[in-house]
């Protein structure tokens, strides 16, 4: 699909979650009862910050709901957006994206992000001839999803190497499923695989490869991505969002501070007890929540990032949108 096809869908899917939201009538802001059950979206064999949060009792009596899980991070906060679940979380341009289209949403803290520990990484074959950002031109690059964290990842890297528009149009991004990347890479499907977590590490053990760049040496220790809540939900519940936001910045610590084997530990038990019937093989890798900031705080400059790489590609218009607006902290009330 053509670039500029696939984010005018995005867009519309933007304007589609808003147009939703608008018009639908909660039950909370007529009740004028805090809700203290919160309806989520979660991850197969994982556990979200706001999981571990209520397994360590951060929540108080604030419980949540488990509605299904997602696979994508734009979709899971257009179901915040249109109130199919109260929150969402997703990669920070997604976020942009999506206020920007209309949506009345708040990003209330950071959940994920990139350090020397937890990071994505561009990788080709050993014999691969790619050395340079001008070496990818006309070639494949495997990743998970389009429009998001990773060709956002590519766009920058190409740019700072002095590629210009018209050269970074011919490197191609393609959508290929986490599990199959390193396969797609072997078989030589794809000139350049983009891998992290647990399938980085299984890549890595299997030799033959080599990194070309990761976003963690393009841009540092990060943050990338949000949890979003409605305005109309912190307008009418504004003691259960300082609860949750507040419990998973607890929570954020918590897994920073504990050793890494006790939070691999307490991961396992909290699947365990769910009974979903998943793998728990993945979580043995864990590393770090890669959150940047004390409590998972958010920054203008976390935004200003994306807001500026959507400006470049014609997402959005210059100015339409200031990063203090898309997000606020007044719910944190977590470590500092």
């Amino acid at each position: 699909m053509p670039r500029t096809t696939r984010r005018q869908l995005l867009v519309l899917a933007g304007l589609a979650a808003a147009a939703a939201a608008c018009g639908r009538a909660t039950a909370e802001a007529g009740s004028g009862q805090e809700t203290r059950k919160l309806r989520y979206q979660g991850w197969a064999g994982q556990v979200t910050l706001p999981e571990l949060a209520q397994d360590l009792g951060y929540f108080g009596d604030v419980t949540l709901e488990w509605v299904g899980n997602t696979i994508s991070g734009p979709q899971d906060i257009q179901s915040a957006a249109t109130g199919q679940v109260d929150f969402g979380g997703a990669f920070n341009g997604a976020v942009v994206k999506l206020i920007a289209a209309g949506a009345p949403v708040k990003a209330v803290i950071s959940y994920y992000g990139v350090d020397q520990q937890v990071f994505n990484g561009f990788y080709v074959l050993n014999d691969s001839p790619i050395q340079s950002a001008r070496d990818l031109i006309g070639k494949k690059v495997g990743m998970n999803t389009l429009g998001a964290h990773s060709e956002a990842m590519l766009d920058i890297y190409l740019q700072r190497n002095g590629l210009t528009p018209a050269e970074i149009a011919k490197v191609e991004p393609l959508v290929i499923p986490p599990v199959n990347t390193e396969q797609a890479l072997r078989q030589k499907q794809i000139d350049v695989a983009v891998l992290g977590g647990v399938l980085l590490d299984k890549a890595l053990a299997g030799g033959g490869i080599r990194q070309v760049f990761s976003d963690f040496q393009l841009l540092g220790a990060f943050s990338a991505g949000t949890f979003v809540v409605t305005e109309r939900f912190l307008k009418a519940n504004p003691t259960t969002a300082r609860t949750f936001v507040t419990g998973v910045a607890k929570a954020i610590e918590w897994a920073r501070s504990t050793p890494r084997e006790q939070v691999i530990a307490r991961s396992v038990e909290i699947v365990k007890k769910r009974g979903r019937n998943e793998d728990v093989a993945a979580l043995q890798y864990w590393k770090s929540t890669g959150v940047a900031e004390t409590g998972g705080r958010i920054s203008d400059a976390e935004f200003q990032l994306w807001i500026d790489w959507l400006v470049s590609h014609g997402d959005i218009k210059s100015g339409q949108v200031r990063p203090g607006s898309l997000y606020t902290n007044d719910f944190n009330a977590g470590p500092r």
